[in-house]
């Protein structure tokens, strides 16, 4: 006679655990939220939504999303074995998101800033026309408002469908960083995985500060590509955060839980430029920035160099942050001046 057991055998729902794909290890779905998906076996940072990522960074009640109402269309007429409005409107339903970002302005740790999410799971995080438009404006706000920028990068690069048009957004998203640069207002990039393609190849990598998750995928093209174009075997994880850490591309790896507390000190760190109402910047000056004040610092440190070695450097070519270069070396000894101008010449 078969022995009957007083409870049904029934499976767990299949939704209720996460195989993390670095450890094989199987993580129960609510202790992935509770550790903000983090793999509590190894540390592998799981892909993050936006509403997910607004809640980690951003104090509570603080985001107000901008342009919420822009929508990507098919101008072109892709198709491939589907048509591109079709996987648009895959994705929205999919995620409930019209589009691969979003962005506002929000609060970190009290500091108001102009804030731009990537989700990856809108095909792939990829820049199209919309997401190239948000992203300007969000740098425009930032310029208007005199705000620091932080874009959160998760994309694989320019989106194919939307051919050149994609193309264009390259330089209409760094084209404002300049002018943010020139007015001393800071751009925070941070890389999370992955971040590929056009979205390196453009802001992501211009950023004052560029922050980047532990072991996220960061490289323009695929590890295969990258190597048969250079035509030699590269290095064993060369497009790690950690590796472009080492080599200077990334400035810092923060773990997602002290990304908050690293961008309110990076923010606190670096204030926005002052500006004076009365005087006019002297034309051909830039005014304090985190690039200004280190590019004017190497400009001092030339200046210095070039007495050391010998070689003449015009005073008014050697300027940063509004300060004049070291004055004319005087002619040597027993040399007249006149002489001195000839043999320069």
């Amino acid at each position: 006679m078969p022995i009957k057991f007083p409870f049904s055998r029934r499976a767990g729902p299949s939704d209720a655990w996460t195989k993390c794909p670095a450890c094989d290890a199987q993580v129960f779905n609510r202790q992935l939220e509770r550790s903000l998906r983090v793999c509590p076996s190894c540390g592998h940072h799981f892909r993050m939504s936006i509403g997910e990522r607004l809640d980690l960074l951003l104090d509570a009640g603080s985001f107000e999303e901008r342009d919420a109402g822009l929508e990507a269309i098919d101008r072109l007429g892709f198709h491939d074995d589907r048509p591109y409005d079709h996987r648009l409107e895959a994705s929205r339903v999919k995620t409930g998101l019209r589009d691969a970002l979003v962005w506002g302005i929000g609060r970190i740790d009290g500091h108001r800033v102009a804030i731009a999410i990537f989700d990856f799971r809108f095909m792939g995080g990829s820049m199209g026309s919309v997401v190239g438009e948000k992203l300007a404006r969000c740098f425009e706000t930032a310029l208007a408002d005199r705000i620091p920028a932080v874009v959160v990068s998760a994309s694989g690069g320019a989106r194919m469908q939307e051919g050149t048009l994609s193309l264009m957004q390259l330089a209409k998203t760094t084209a404002p960083l300049v002018r943010l640069d020139q007015a001393g207002i800071p751009f925070i990039a941070v890389l999370t995985d992955p971040t590929t393609g056009g979205v390196l190849a453009s802001f992501a990598s211009l950023g004052d500060v560029i922050v980047a998750e532990p072991k996220a995928l960061i490289g323009f093209a695929g590890a295969r590509v990258a190597s048969d174009t250079v035509g030699e075997e590269l290095p064993t994880g060369f497009q790690t955060a950690e590796f472009l850490l080492e080599h200077g591309f990334v400035d810092l790896v923060v773990p997602r839980t002290e990304l908050r507390m690293t961008l309110a000190r990076l923010l606190r760190l670096l204030p926005v430029a002052a500006v004076d109402d009365g005087e006019p910047p002297i034309s051909g000056e830039r005014p304090w920035g985190p690039l200004g004040a280190l590019s004017g610092f190497a400009e001092r440190l030339g200046g210095a160099v070039s007495e050391t070695i010998g070689i003449e450097v015009d005073a008014e070519e050697v300027r940063g942050n509004g300060r004049p270069g070291p004055p004319p070396r005087p002619p040597a000894a027993g040399v007249d001046a006149g002489t001195d101008e000839e043999a320069r010449q």
